[in-house]
């Protein structure tokens, strides 16, 4: 337990100290946030506001993480290091979108086809890296079944078919996460419970580990305490970032943090056996995607016509005369509801199986 404490109090005093720095140095150099046209009037105000501080987060993280493992003497383990590798790598595609927008003074940065190149390559590669590396047990850290809360052996794909899937996840949360990026603290908090809620997972896969206890109930998860470590990071440094990105926000994450946050959620799923799960964790992030498919769908079905007022749905209910703190406040109750519920169903099948 000592590395999950101090990589998560480490990684909180980072963004609540550093992000303070990163506010300051930002403005220096003028790197503020661009604002639709199109969007909600009251968001003109938040225009110049510093962007880009998902760097600070992805720093806070790889640094807990690594001081956590040296000072308790732990190396790093194999799934550890491909977390940090999603982790960072959609961290980076993330970064160049936001600092081209800075540069060129435009609201949209990366072109689609390329920004989606770069996520497709880092997933693709997390995904082939993850069914390799195998433990003295056989297990590797990626499982080769679709998995709900373990893995449903009558699910078994084929290798190509896992990366393939594997891509759709990354792809699926971290934009995912980014459209839920729309209002002050909105994503940086729903993270902090969801992320939470998966250092918990893995505290009690470690607990009940095969490699340790045996018995049907047990997780053949290859790496449970390492990925604890990671997820108690990303915890803390979402949390001490939340201090300056609650309203009014004085800085955002941008698409580097909003990215490489949704990654970070997708690869937990993935080594921890818990797919299917996420769903239902991170409810508040497919409702609020949900909202963009279905808007687009029905627009184009309809030759025109608007179910919401506008996509995202947190912008719909700005439209509709909600402040913008009350929608955060009852999105994050929708948020907890689903860890609760997402929490609930992983310990009810636990004790129906034990």
């Amino acid at each position: 337990m000592r590395a999950i404490l101090l990589a998560g109090g480490l990684s909180l005093l980072g963004t609540l100290l550093g992000t303070r720095l990163a506010i300051s140095f930002l403005i220096a150099k003028g790197y503020g946030q661009l604002i639709r046209d199109d969007g909600p009037t009251s968001h003109h105000t938040k225009r110049g506001t510093p962007t880009m501080g998902g760097l600070v987060i992805i720093c806070a993280v790889v640094f807990g993480y690594l001081v956590a493992k040296v000072f308790t003497g732990q190396w790093p383990t194999a799934s550890g290091w491909l977390l940090l590798f999603l982790f960072v790598g959609l961290g980076l595609v993330g970064f160049l979108d936001d600092f081209i927008k800075i540069s060129k003074q435009r609201s949209l940065g990366l072109r689609s086809k390329a920004k989606i190149a770069g996520q497709t390559l880092i997933a693709v590669t997390f995904a082939v890296l993850a069914l390799q590396f195998p433990d003295e047990n056989g297990r590797e850290p990626a499982g080769r079944f679709i998995s709900f809360i373990r893995d449903m052996h009558q699910w078994e794909l084929w290798s190509p078919l896992i990366v393939i899937f594997v891509l759709l996840m990354i792809a699926g949360t971290s934009n995912g996460v980014n459209l839920t990026d729309g209002l002050d603290g909105l994503a940086t908090g729903a993270s902090v419970m969801v992320f939470g809620a998966y250092t918990l997972v893995c505290i009690w896969q470690f607990n009940q580990s095969c490699a340790t206890t045996g018995g049907g109930g047990c997780y053949e998860v290859r790496d449970p305490y390492d990925l604890a470590v990671v997820a108690a990071a990303l915890t803390g440094a979402c949390f001490g970032f939340l201090w300056w990105n609650a309203a009014p926000a004085k800085i955002f994450m941008g698409d580097t943090g909003s990215l490489s946050l949704g990654g970070a959620l997708a690869g937990l799923a993935v080594l921890t056996r818990t797919e299917v799960l996420l769903l239902v964790l991170g409810g508040l992030f497919v409702i609020i995607t949900l909202s963009v498919i279905m808007q687009v769908g029905y627009f184009k079905a309809t030759k025109g016509k608007r179910l919401f007022r506008m996509a995202p749905l947190q912008h719909h209910f700005e439209l509709k005369g909600w402040a913008e703190v009350t929608i955060v406040i009852r999105f994050w109750i929708i948020c907890g509801i689903c860890v609760a519920a997402g929490l609930g169903i992983f310990y009810a099948e636990w004790v129906a199986g034990a």
